[in-house]
């Protein structure tokens, strides 16, 4: 029993990797909350700290 086992476990993981590699995933990696907003800093560092000078120029 235990020799039948084994092979069978055997076989089986080799079937689930096999069905593993012919059909990646497509689902995107997670991301959390903390990496994206400071993935949205990197991006964007110059919008948020510099004033707007455009109401100075005009007046």
């Amino acid at each position: 029993m235990n020799r039948r086992k084994k092979i069978k476990s055997i076989l089986t993981k080799k079937a689930k990797q096999a069905n593993l590699k012919a059909n990646p995933k497509n689902k995107p990696k997670y991301i959390s909350k903390a990496e994206r907003a400071k993935l949205e800093a990197e991006a964007n560092p110059m919008s948020s700290s510099e004033p707007d000078t455009t109401q100075e120029d005009n007046q």
